[in-house]
């Protein structure tokens, strides 16, 4: 007994696969994407940190593990305020736990937590977007 197989559409197939897996590299739209996410989420975070001197605002970092398109904002461990003998990553951690309640001039204390509820919707919705654009 002989048994036919007839697969149509098997190389419109493949190409698509074969584009939405050039689309998942780093340098893609969707290491674009993972930029443009965490470099609003950092932007959005300096924005609602209270401040006194700046330092901790100027205390946060981004970094984007664009091999593992992993993206990160934190506080510099080796960020220094130079009025203070405590470093911006100490008290920062100290007014992040503080939650939800106002800066002594500005900002909120839980600035991370407040990032994300505020504006990570709308962030994730545009990087949902910039993938979109790109896929079969």
């Amino acid at each position: 007994m002989t048994v036919q197989v007839n697969i149509k559409g098997i190389q419109k197939a493949q190409a698509a696969f074969n584009r939405a897996h050039a689309n998942m590299r780093p340098e893609s739209q969707l290491g674009k994407a993972w930029l443009f996410g965490t470099g609003e989420l950092h932007r959005w975070a300096v924005i609602h940190t209270p401040h006194d001197t700046g330092s901790l605002r100027a205390s946060h970092r981004q970094v984007v593990e664009r091999n593992r398109l992993e993206g990160r904002v934190f506080i510099d461990p080796r960020a220094e305020n130079p009025t203070s003998p405590t470093r911006p990553a100490e008290y920062g951690v100290y007014l992040h736990k503080q939650g939800m309640i106002p800066g002594l001039r500005s900002g909120i204390r839980a600035f991370y937590e407040y990032t994300v509820k505020q504006h990570g919707r709308q962030i994730a919705e545009r990087m949902i977007e910039m993938i979109k654009k790109v896929l079969p």
